[in-house]
């Protein structure tokens, strides 16, 4: 048989995950050091550079 599930409950339980994983991630940036979070920053940077590089263009038409 299955288990009744309160749909109101889970989305609250779905709810207090997001914001208890977001806060984990928020505690976690603020307890690295200042040389950990210019890498990071770095990192981030990077890979978008690197993304917007490799970018088709929209503008061209294609043949």
């Amino acid at each position: 048989m299955t288990k009744v599930v309160n749909l109101r409950t889970a989305r609250k339980q779905r709810a207090r995950q997001q914001a208890r994983k977001k806060g984990d991630e928020a505690a976690a940036r603020s307890g690295e050091s200042r040389t950990e979070k210019i890498t990071r920053l770095a990192e981030t940077d990077r890979a978008k550079r690197h993304l917007d590089g490799h970018a088709r263009d929209r503008d061209e038409p294609e043949t």
